[in-house]
């Protein structure tokens, strides 16, 4: 697939509610901006857009762990934002299981689903990522989200595809759940 850019976006956290973070919640991004080959049109197989999501995946997990650093993921989401021309489930055919999967090889593994969201919207459109553990769904400190926003994408033809990593969970946890120490990484859930 064509692609017309890729940027990425860090967020670091340092403090919150006046108390200092260690370590900083660190938040990186990077967002695909592809040439949508069904714009404007039916198709019924999707398939070349989940086959691509390979390749594409591939080199913005890469840029995304390259720009997590010194940090590890430990938490992951991932979001499509498809152009007026195209449809939702075009988005949605980028960011399946095949595209997943890079995600968590570039993450070091992963046993939980991978947040999802995917949308239809133009250029100036801002989207939040969903973030949960990679390891396990029930880890509540690690839900929370990041929030990008597409300054000139996705154009009608288009379709953003993001990649999402966090370092930590949220600063400051104190709501309960199950605790990253005492995650079983069998199931994805606890």
């Amino acid at each position: 697939m064509h692609i017309r850019k890729i940027f990425t976006a860090v967020e670091e956290i340092f403090s919150e509610a006046g108390r200092d973070a260690s370590p900083p919640l660190r938040k990186v991004a990077v967002i695909a901006v592809v040439k949508n080959p069904y714009a404007g049109e039916y198709q019924e197989d999707l398939g070349a857009l989940t086959e691509a999501s390979a390749d594409i995946g591939k080199r913005i997990t890469s840029a995304a762990t390259a720009a997590m650093a010194p940090y590890e993921a430990m938490s992951y989401g991932k979001a499509a934002v498809v152009g007026s021309d195209g449809e939702q489930q075009h988005g949605s055919a980028m960011v399946t299981t095949i595209y997943g999967n890079i995600m968590r090889e570039a993450a070091g593994g992963g046993k939980a689903w991978i947040s999802s969201v995917s949308k239809r919207a133009g250029p100036g459109v801002t989207i939040d990522i969903p973030l949960a553990h990679k390891d396990a769904l029930y880890v509540r400190s690690h839900y929370d989200a990041m929030t990008v926003t597409l300054h000139d994408a996705p154009l009608a033809d288009e379709i953003a595809v993001i990649c999402c990593y966090a370092n930590r969970g949220q600063l400051n946890h104190r709501v309960g759940g199950l605790a990253p120490a005492d995650i079983k990484g069998e199931d994805g859930l606890v």
